[in-house]
C-alpha cells in the first residue's frame, strides 16, 4: 500500500466493552456502582450507534460489493498499482518503488514500511506455520515503520515470488485487503450515503493513504472534505462531495511528494465522476501514468 504513515485502525468499541467488565457488579451508592452505570450507558450509545449503522449497511444496495463492480474495483486499482488490469499477476510482485515505504508488495501494495505487509505475513504463519516467510518475521517486525531492507533483500524476495504461488498465500493476500481495505471503504462510504462510485473513491483512497489516523490517512482526508461539504447522508450533493474529497485527496499526494504522478485521481476517477457516472457502469475508459485503459 502506497501510503504515508502506519497503521493506527480505531479500537473504540474495544475500549467501551473493556470498561464495562472492569467495573464489576452495580453497588447503589458506591463510585463504583456509578461508574459502572455510566459505562453501561456509554456501552448501550456505542451499540445503538452500530445498530442503526448496520441497519443502514442492510438497506444499502450492494454497491461496489456486488462481484461484478468489485472485479471491477480490482481491475482499476491495479491499473494505477502495477500497470495492468489483470490484477491476480500482481500476487507475487514485489519491488522497492522508492517512496520510503520499503519493499512494496502482492495485489494490493502491502509495504515492509507501513505494517500492513507484516500483518498479513503473521496472520498467514499463524494458519500455516512452515510458510517460506515465517523466517523473515523478525527482520520484518525490525523493519516496520522504515524503508530499510535490513534482514531481507534477495532472499525475501525470491520467498515472497515462490510463496504467491500456492493458493493458501493467494487467498490470505485477498482477504487482508478486505478486511483492511475493502471492506471498511465500502462501509463507510454507504454509511455516508455514496453509490458505486464513491465506495471505489474511498477504497483507492485507502489503499493509497492507508485507513489510519493521521492527518494524510483516508480519515484524515474524509474530516477535511467533510469541512467542505456534506455526504449526501447529510443532505449534500454526491458530486460535489466526491469532487471536493477529490481535490483534498490530489493535494495531500502532493504535499507528500511534489511532483507525484496523481492520474489515478485526475484522469480515472475524475473523469467517471465528471461524466455523471456514480453507479460505475461499464464501459469504463481512462488513463493512469499517460497509459490508456478500455473495460467494455
Amino acid at each position: 500500500m502506497r501510503r504515508a504513515g502506519i497503521l493506527l485502525l480505531a479500537a473504540v468499541p474495544v475500549v467501551v466493552a473493556a470498561a464495562v467488565y472492569a467495573t464489576g457488579p452495580d453497588r447503589s451508592g458506591s463510585p463504583e456502582g456509578k461508574h459502572a452505570t455510566a459505562s453501561r450507558e456509554a456501552a448501550g450509545r456505542a451499540g445503538s450507534a452500530r445498530d442503526q449503522d448496520a441497519e443502514v449497511i442492510a438497506d444499502a444496495p450492494p454497491g461496489l460489493a456486488a462481484p461484478a463492480k468489485k472485479e471491477l474495483a480490482q481491475q482499476i486499482v491495479a491499473s494505477a498499482e502495477n500497470s495492468t488490469l489483470d490484477w491476480r499477476t500482481a500476487y507475487g510482485y514485489i519491488e522497492d518503488i522508492g517512496d520510503g515505504q520499503g519493499y512494496t508488495a502482492g495485489i494490493i501494495g502491502f509495504c515492509t514500511g507501513t505494517h500492513d505487509l507484516l500483518t498479513l505475513v503473521e496472520r498467514y504463519t499463524g494458519a500455516h506455520p512452515d510458510n517460506g516467510l515465517a523466517t523473515y518475521l523478525p527482520a520484518l517486525r525490525k523493519v516496520d515503520g522504515s524503508h530499510s531492507h535490513e534482514g531481507l533483500g534477495p532472499g525475501f524476495i525470491a520467498a515472497w515470488k515462490a510463496e504467491a504461488k500456492l493458493p493458501a498465500f493467494r487467498k490470505a493476500q485477498d482477504e487482508e485487503r478486505d478486511r483492511v481495505y475493502f471492506d471498511p471503504a465500502v462501509r463507510r462510504a454507504k454509511l455516508d450515503g455514496l453509490g458505486t462510485l464513491g465506495q471505489f473513491i474511498y477504497y483507492d483512497a485507502m489503499v493509497y493513504h492507508g485507513p489510519g489516523a493521521g492527518p494524510d490517512s483516508f480519515n484524515g482526508l474524509r474530516e477535511r472534505a467533510l469541512k467542505e461539504a456534506d455526504t449526501p447522508a447529510e443532505g449534500g450533493s454526491e458530486k460535489n462531495y466526491l469532487d471536493i474529497f477529490l481535490d483534498v485527496r490530489r493535494r495531500a499526494m502532493r504535499a507528500k511528494r511534489p511532483g507525484v504522478d496523481t492520474s489515478r485521481v485526475d484522469t480515472a476517477q475524475r473523469r467517471f465522476l465528471y461524466d455523471g457516472n456514480l453507479d460505475l457502469d461499464t464501459p469504463l475508459e481512462w488513463r493512469v501514468y499517460k497509459e490508456p485503459y478500455r473495460i467494455p
